[in-house]
């Protein structure tokens, strides 16, 4: 940690001074002084073309927010993660997810053990079991083919998986089938086995301790179904594995540890697609595939340990969200991928980034006294254009994006795919510029409608362009996110890698659920709301 406060640090009081003096200026402005902007506020790595012209920045704003970072000790940082030294101070852990992803014969060696090797033994043993599934050779305990593959896991479990399938869906094997369940609502798991036979179907049980309760209670529910389809305890050796580090539970559940992968502390769940957690993605899209979406990620960890800063995409991308979060109080970012495979990124992104930023103390314990963490959220294009994009035009409420677009559809059908992108560069231009007032009066409209279609403009995106969705390219997308949020918490001085806040109400419903059920009258001892609303809810039970 700096020894200097963030808001004293000299570079914050110069942004301060420098917001004071930039933040009346139009994005119009900005561009009739500098007509070449667009072309030179810009960067390129792993295949992702970043335009970040439209941003309510000048040359000395990207020098002062650089500055910023190097006076926040981000280098330094980076460098202690990518070393393995434990920067998730607060349970005392190394962070390496960028481990997951180095390749075979690199070497990094954390309390005396290469944790690379570890990795390419399990990823081995991963790329085993998907050829298995993928060719038919593993059967079912009635000797079918299992044609039905289910993941069962909650928050990075079943986050990343999800995201992973839908984005590579394009890659995957299409005579098999994959669902995925997290929600403890039964209708979640009753709605994606509904349809399957448990003699075809696999479920693969996520959870690092094998005792997470939402995935614990799908499970048993799980195995449940297939015993009621297959009348034998026997059956469920050939029907599920695991994907936990707690081989004792593991057994007691029934399930041959030989077809448990295992992942590690250093891993955390928001960071683990490209672990074992990638188990059904990697049965999905195949061994090749999901090791070329690892060298993705790879590219991308490797652009952002050597690239200068200020030439840095995700050091880039995360102090621009440190600019409109701390100097112009924006709460919000939005993320809108035109690209429909890509329809979970923006979930997916909630959990990396929220989860991962949402803190109030530094590092070391102090309350911070500035704003952190801002809220992650987006939908496909062209989908928000006809229902929240009214808001990012003519709203109160400034809102950053990051718009993503591809040069080539992986689906090219008629001239779908030219209209898609026209809207990428149209929302771009019409947020950055927007219509004046004398704009729409010289189109005929009448004087009392015409405020009715200002569009005030000097609204910030970046464009994020890439040839195709490919998995390689998937990886770096997802590394591109993983590392701006890390240059944001470095710059906040917050730990980006625990998450206690999910804690307490785990904890506080592992109390009330025996309130719930109990058959005599519970002696409740919480506050008046709850105890009021469990005694309704006893009564609505019945």
């Amino acid at each position: 940690m700096p020894t200097v406060p963030l808001r004293d640090r000299a570079s914050w009081k110069a942004l301060e001074q420098h917001h004071a003096e930039l933040s009346g200026r139009h994005l119009r402005e900005l561009f009739a002084e500098d007509p070449e902007r667009g072309e030179r506020m810009a960067a390129e790595a792993a295949g992702l073309y970043l335009d970040y012209s439209k941003n309510r920045v000048t040359d000395e704003t990207l020098r002062l927010l650089i500055e910023l970072a190097r006076e926040s000790e981000l280098e330094e940082r980076r460098d202690m993660m990518f070393r393995g030294e434990p920067i998730n101070t607060s349970e005392g852990r190394s962070v390496l997810h960028v481990a997951l992803r180095m390749p075979r014969g690199g070497s990094l060696v954390v309390d005396g053990v290469d944790v690379v090797a570890e990795v390419h033994e399990v990823l081995d043993r991963m790329a085993d079991f998907a050829g298995r599934i993928r060719s038919g050779q593993w059967k079912g305990y009635t000797g079918k083919p299992i044609r039905n593959i289910v993941n069962v896991g909650i928050g990075g479990s079943d986050l990343g998986p999800v995201m992973a399938y839908e984005a590579l869906r394009h890659y995957s094997k299409r005579d098999l089938t994959f669902r995925y369940v997290s929600n403890v609502d039964a209708t979640d798991f009753v709605e994606a086995t509904h349809d399957l036979f448990a003699d075809e179907t696999l479920f693969i049980i996520s959870s690092k301790t094998f005792g997470t309760l939402e995935t614990l209670t799908n499970a048993h529910s799980a195995r449940d179904w297939v015993i009621g389809q297959l009348g034998t305890e026997e059956a469920i050796a050939r029907h599920f594995v695991a994907v936990s580090t707690n081989a004792e539970r593991v057994a007691e559940f029934g399930i041959d540890t030989a077809n448990m992968f295992g992942f590690w502390d250093w891993v955390g769940g928001r960071y683990s697609l490209d672990s074992a957690i990638g188990l059904s993605t990697m049965v999905a899209i195949g061994p090749d595939h999901f090791r070329e979406m690892l060298a993705g990620f790879h590219e991308m960890d490797e652009h952002f340990r050597t690239a200068p800063l200020a030439e840095n995409l995700p050091v880039l991308m995360g102090m621009l969200v440190v600019w409109y979060v701390n100097f112009f109080k924006a709460q919000a970012i939005g993320v809108m991928p035109y690209e429909q495979y890509l329809k979970r990124f923006p979930a997916y992104l909630q959990q990396l980034t929220m989860e991962s930023n949402g803190k109030h103390v530094t590092i070391d314990g102090h309350e911070v006294d500035y704003d952190t963490g801002p809220v992650y959220w987006g939908e496909p294009g062209t989908n928000g254009q006809h229902s929240f994009y009214q808001l990012l035009h003519q709203g109160t409420r400034l809102i950053p994006l990051d718009l993503i677009g591809f040069g080539k559809s992986l689906n090219p059908l008629r001239d779908h795919h030219d209209l898609l992108s026209a809207n990428v560069f149209a929302q771009a231009q019409a947020l950055a510029f927007g219509k004046s007032e004398e704009d729409v009066r010289a189109d005929g409209t009448a004087s009392d409608v015409a405020p009715h279609r200002v569009m005030q403009g000097n609204r910030p995106t970046n464009v994020l362009l890439a040839e195709r969705l490919t998995p390689r390219l998937l990886g770096a997308l997802v590394a591109l996110y993983e590392h701006s949020v890390f240059t944001q918490g470095a710059i906040w001085g917050i730990d980006s890698f625990d998450q206690w806040g999910v804690e307490l109400g785990k904890v506080l419903a592992g109390q009330i659920a025996p309130e719930l059920v109990s058959d005599a009258e519970p002696e409740l001892a919480h506050d008046s709301s709850t105890n009021t609303l469990i005694r309704r809810y006893r009564s609505l039970k019945g």
